[in-house]
């Protein structure tokens, strides 16, 4: 693809992140998405990603592979099996790294706008980009609770817990509203929150 062409798709990527952060995924038009991103051509979302859902996935996948890609990497590094501590470690201390940069803050507020869809996303979700966010799920829906279903509410419940969580910490953190904890006190805090929603 030609430089200017990836220069495009960057800018669109980075005002509908914004737009999306802010306005919300599902109040958001393709026509201020374009218009942000300075583009005379008022089907250029459909001429580089195919379709507004094209678009949507194209930003999760751009910011969320990274943080996939570190969670095996920290996954490989326990043992079999490992504590349900270290698990959620390994899911919340990467997520939380993106509330370090405005993009990553942006990130965060939109997952959380989709995290009602989470049971389709499981079945629906590229595998490059969330496969070991997956596999550690499925580690930890599978500690000793009792029935199956109730491992399934317990990992969807810390799934709302650490979306929610992050997200309105981005908000405030953008809007310079103050936080209480500090960035590593907040991260231990909702490691401990979500492995007690798994212990428990």
């Amino acid at each position: 693809m030609a430089p200017q062409a990836l220069a495009t798709r960057e800018r669109i990527l980075d005002e509908a992140e914004r737009l999306f952060a802010r306005g919300g995924v599902q109040g958001v038009t393709t026509r201020q998405i374009t218009e942000a991103a300075e583009q005379r051509n008022a089907s250029a979302v459909t001429y580089h990603f195919g379709s507004r859902q094209g678009l949507l996935l194209e930003i999760l996948a751009r910011r969320g592979a990274p943080v996939d890609d570190e969670r095996g990497r920290r996954r490989a590094a326990l043992p079999t099996p490992a504590p349900s501590r270290d698990l959620v470690a390994c899911l919340v201390d990467p997520y939380t790294d993106l509330l370090l940069s405005r993009h990553g803050r942006s990130y965060l507020q939109i997952v959380a706008q989709l995290r009602g869809r989470f049971a389709a996303w499981r079945l629906e979700s590229d595998a490059s980009t969330t496969g070991h966010l997956a596999a550690i799920l499925n580690e930890l829906e599978q500690r000793p609770h009792g029935p199956v279903a109730v491992g399934r509410d317990r990992v969807l419940a810390l799934i709302i817990l650490l979306t929610g969580s992050t997200a309105e910490r981005a908000r405030r953190l953008d809007a310079d509203e103050p936080v209480e904890l500090d960035h590593r006190a907040y991260v231990e805090n909702l490691i401990d929150m979500c492995t007690a929603l798994i212990d428990t």
